[in-house]
């Protein structure tokens, strides 16, 4: 049977996911011309799903002169299909001739996970939805007089349009910075972006056709979910290990890794081996040099998000997948926002020449180039030694919160709870007792003042309703103290009603907004 995969979670329809996957096997060559494919009924009753949803897509594929049909002998991959060019409909129209502008949306995706956990975050109280840098250490008066300086200077320059792979004077701080850190990289392996948001889209743009599989750990950041599903990627969960103890290895689950990679045609993995977000976890270099061979040897490229790496709290830095990488396999994506200043938006990518071409090509097309200004100041900035004093300052900060919190965690925390150890970052992952549901903790913690990021926004596929996520690098150590006791105490007051036979939590009587 064809290795298909349909996410019903998805806001994308099922036969336009069907359509996709089916579409991504004939580009692969995983389908040819002449090969024929399941009996509407047969693959329905495979995949789960209704006939009528298999029907359509295999319609919709027809209609486009991928797959043709034949009475007695089933439906086969057409030679020489190309996409029709089919008129859109008409778009509808509301009352007095307006447009109906919802009429004309790609999709129906509405608000996604990302948006929702953005919008929590209270103009009052504690939050723990967002990981930032803490506030009080953003040094504007500094920024203020590099901007100054820049415009002083270059102003002319700056406020014209600039080169599409970067501003050179970033450029070469950006690869002092990163020779200095281990990574031998040379200006044709670079290529400044917006952001690892921006990052990660261009390669989407760049890499993936519909329907292409891209693995990715499970959990894992919620942008990169909605940045592959605007692209109708199909995602593949690979856990990862929360377990701790004799025996544990905290981490991607390699094992399931390699099942994954053998059962499917993978174009790419987004992976974070540096606390890891949602659970601040970092795989071992024995774990990392395991997962560069199985790679190696699957030949499946690995994107590497390392916005967290930096931020070490405890133990020595480790190697990064880039620099351990000896067959060019891995691509790594890079920003200023965790360790300086997240308004700015300004990232960079590190991979193969050919691929900052290709990347370069797409960024063209997409914006230009990053912004001008915030490339002059940022390079001002790493030129003049402050930003390596900086990150230094918001490390240690990061440092004390995070042992902040897990000295709470251990105070409040009924006994049945559990929660990761990282050993930096600027989040922990919670597991709560057997039965609770983090959204419906949600709703009585919000009451209370305090908010946090339930699990289930960061699960690519079978999401753990108990689990939650404690951002704490924006928050004061008493904030962080006050907000784990206001959890703690919910959850013990919940727990001693159980025990005296009560009802459970009622249900949530408020959406996540």
């Amino acid at each position: 049977m064809l290795p298909l995969q349909l996410q019903a979670e998805s806001h994308i329809p099922l036969y336009v996911q069907l359509c996709d996957q089916l579409r991504a096997l004939v580009h692969a060559g995983e389908l040819r011309v002449g090969d024929r494919i399941p009996a509407s009924r047969e693959l329905a009753q495979h995949l789960g799903v209704h006939r009528t949803t298999v029907a359509n897509a295999y319609a919709e594929l027809e209609s486009e002169g991928l797959i043709e049909g034949h009475v007695g002998r089933g439906t086969f991959i057409r030679a020489n299909s190309r996409s029709l060019q089919i008129a859109p409909p008409p778009p509808s129209l509301v009352p007095g001739g307006a447009i109906r502008w919802e009429s004309l949306f790609a999709d129906d995706r509405g608000d996604d996970a990302l948006d929702r956990l953005i919008r929590t975050m209270p103009a009052s109280g504690i939050s723990f939805v967002v990981a930032h840098p803490p506030e009080e250490l953003l040094p504007v008066a500094e920024m203020r007089n590099c901007c100054n300086t820049v415009l002083h200077r270059e102003g002319a320059r700056i406020l014209q349009l600039g080169a599409t792979d970067g501003y050179p004077p970033l450029r070469k701080a950006l690869l002092e910075l990163l020779r200095g850190e281990g990574l031998q990289a040379r200006e044709e392996h670079l290529l400044i972006t917006d952001g690892c948001q921006q990052s990660l889209d261009l390669i989407c743009k760049a890499f993936l056709r519909p329907g292409d599989a891209v693995i990715l750990e499970n959990p894992t950041y919620p942008g990169a979910i909605a940045v592959l599903a605007a692209a109708r990627a199909r995602c593949l969960g690979v856990p990862v290990r929360t377990e701790t103890g004799p025996g544990a290895t905290p981490g991607l689950d390699l094992e399931a890794l390699e099942q994954t990679l053998a059962a499917n045609r993978v174009k790419l993995m987004f992976l974070m081996p540096d606390f890891h977000n949602p659970t601040g976890l970092s795989m071992t270099l024995a774990a990392r040099r395991k997962l560069l061979e199985i790679a190696s040897r699957h030949q499946v490229p690995i994107i590497e998000d390392h916005i967290y790496a930096r931020l070490v709290a405890r133990g020595d830095r480790l190697a990064s997948l880039k620099q351990l990488d000896r067959t060019n396999l891995v691509v790594q994506i890079d920003s200023f926002s965790k360790m300086a200043f997240p308004g700015l938006r300004v990232g960079w990518v590190v991979a193969p020449p050919n691929v900052i071409e290709r990347l370069r090509v797409v960024k063209q097309s997409t914006d230009l180039h990053t912004d001008q200004l915030s490339q002059a100041a940022m390079a001002e900035f790493t030129r003049r030694g402050l930003l390596v004093r900086h990150v230094e300052r918001v490390r240690k900060l990061c440092a004390a919160r995070l042992a902040a919190v897990e000295d709470a965690l251990v105070r409040h925390m009924p006994s049945e709870t559990r929660w990761t150890h990282p050993n930096g970052g600027m989040s922990i992952w919670v597991e709560l007792p057997p039965g609770f549901d983090a959204n419906e903790l949600l709703v009585r913690a919000r009451e209370c003042g305090v908010v946090f990021a339930p699990g289930r926004y960061f699960y690519v596929q079978s999401p753990q309703p108990n689990t939650l996520r404690l951002g704490f690098s924006g928050l004061a150590e008493r904030q962080i103290a006050r907000g784990v006791a206001t959890l703690g105490d919910i959850l013990r007051s919940e727990l001693s009603k159980r025990q005296r036979g009560a009802r459970r939590f009622e249900p949530s009587r408020v959406a996540l907004v």
